[in-house]
């Protein structure tokens, strides 16, 4: 793979962006990728930006769940304790993750790659859904939805979707 080559990549960005240095004028974040519907394939992928610019829109203007088209260039490791990343160079917000913040707010929206799940305060069960909005079913509580996502990917793969 020629790594001075641009790569874009599109996913979903994972977790608050943070500063990389004390003046904010670097980011991290990081991105997860899912090329298919198949969770094996999916990646989280740190990324870097040292634009400074860039990075202040990346530490201020981006939420979890945002999706997001970056467009970079991968950075391999030189020796076992280096971690891959991407250097970003541009990036473009495709989707808008839904803000559920607030007093009022009692449900959360998270992601599971390419899966949602409907958290609600009131009850014990948990909503998913596909990114297409076809329910997958609903779990009896959070630790049973990985559970739930392997009967669901299982019931895909024996009728051939």
């Amino acid at each position: 793979m020629d790594t001075n080559a641009p790569i874009v990549l599109d996913g979903f960005l994972e977790e608050p962006s943070v500063p990389g240095d004390l003046h904010g004028s670097t980011a991290r974040f990081r991105l997860t990728v899912s090329p298919t519907d198949e969770r094996t394939d999916e990646m989280i992928l740190p990324c870097g930006v040292t634009d400074p610019a860039l990075a202040l829109a990346a530490i201020h203007d981006l939420a979890p769940g945002d999706k997001l088209r970056v467009t970079g260039y991968l950075r391999l490791p030189r020796t076992p304790d280096e971690p891959v990343w991407l250097a970003v160079t541009t990036l473009a917000v495709l989707e808008t993750a839904p803000l559920l913040t607030g007093p009022d707010a009692t449900a959360v929206l998270e992601r599971f790659g390419p899966y949602l799940c409907y958290f609600d305060a009131d009850t014990t069960g948990v909503e998913v859904f596909t990114e297409t909005g076809q329910p997958v079913g609903t779990a009896p509580d959070p630790d049973k939805i990985g559970a739930l996502l392997d009967a669901y990917e299982e019931r895909q793969a024996a009728s051939g979707e």
